[in-house]
């Protein structure tokens, strides 16, 4: 029974990240009830309840084979079925001119935060988690930029924690702002699909504007959302994320090659539309597992040493961001 010996060494790690996320999946649930909003999403509490349970339980080395599998194949297997949920459909809808400014936002984001984080002494790992989680999509652009960057799992948390505290933030204040400068519902949407992180909390921040609001703020985030493809696959390119005389089929890792596919398939309408909602909650269940396997390798006094550095980098890329948002509203005579 060879398949049994190969996994029982895995089993009490698996175990341990499965409760996790299985406690992470049941508060997010009870801040629905409480709350009629889910405030931190199941995989950010999921980094912080395996912080805690690495800092203040015992962590015997039994568990590290099952926590090293789900914190690298389990997310990359996540990353592959994230491509099966994004089509290319939204770059027809919102049109060339819009389509080009938002990918330039994109990419001038990403440089900026990288330009922010270093100067304020973050890491290589930990500036570019940070630049691409605040211009593409938050926590999802976290998850699938680490394994690239080979990022160490206490970047990923930090910058995961940090950056969910601020989108929370920008939900709550964007209508407040948007309502004081008296914008209309299109161009309220085009800035809440700019600068929110993730699609549901634009959903949030553009509710209170209106229907309008709502319709093109989800728009622009789906557009905003299909960079992060691009922007995985070119930093599988780059020479630091991959080992010195690799040939040309190993340039880039298997799962953003399953992601692209992926993603093609849905874009073409090979994929049944019964398939879609099963393959999002089942990216997004994996995703929970594999960033409390993330949370189990973190030493939460680690965590709170590089906090202050984080959030300040989190704020001032997403001030620049909501700066180049505000530009291309005035370039595209978005009124």
């Amino acid at each position: 029974m060879p398949f049994r010996f190969r996994l029982s060494p895995l089993l009490p790690g698996l175990l341990a990240t499965l409760a996790i996320s299985v406690a992470s999946i049941g508060l997010e649930k009870v801040q629905t009830v409480v709350f009629g909003r889910n405030w931190f999403e199941g995989l950010v509490i999921a980094i912080l309840l395996g912080a805690l349970a690495r800092s203040f339980l015992p962590h015997p080395d039994s568990l590290r084979p099952g926590i090293r599998f789900a914190a690298k194949q389990v997310l990359e297997a996540a990353i592959v079925l994230l491509g099966g949920t994004i089509s290319l459909g939204a770059i027809q809808a919102a049109g060339p001119g819009l389509v080009c400014g938002i990918a330039c936002i994109v990419v001038l984001a990403i440089a900026a935060g990288y330009v922010i984080g270093r100067a304020l002494g973050l890491s290589h790992h930990l500036a570019t988690l940070v630049a691409c989680g605040n211009a593409i999509c938050g926590n999802s652009a976290i998850a699938a930029t680490a394994p690239v960057i080979k990022a160490e799992g206490e970047d990923v948390a930090a910058s995961i924690a940090f950056t969910a505290a601020l989108g929370i933030a920008v939900v709550l204040l964007l209508p407040v702002i948007g309502a004081a400068l008296g914008m209309s519902e299109t161009r309220y949407g085009v800035m809440a699909g700019l600068t929110v992180y993730a699609v549901p909390q634009v959903l949030a921040a553009a509710a209170p504007m209106g229907t309008i609001a709502v319709q093109v703020g989800t728009l622009v985030k789906l557009v905003r959302v299909l960079m992060l493809g691009p922007v995985i696959f070119t930093l599988g390119l780059l020479p630091g994320n991959r080992e010195a005389g690799a040939s040309v089929s190993k340039l880039v890792p298997w799962f953003i090659i399953g992601f692209l596919l992926l993603m093609a398939l849905r874009s073409a309408d090979l994929i049944p539309q019964g398939f879609q909602i099963p393959l999002k909650q089942a990216s997004g269940a994996l995703t929970i597992v594999a960033m409390a396997a993330l949370g189990l390798n973190v030493d939460i006094r680690t965590l709170a040493h590089a906090g202050g550095r984080v959030i300040l980098a989190a704020t001032l890329s997403l001030l620049a961001l909501a700066a180049m948002s505000a530009g291309l509203l005035q370039i595209l005579a978005i009124v």
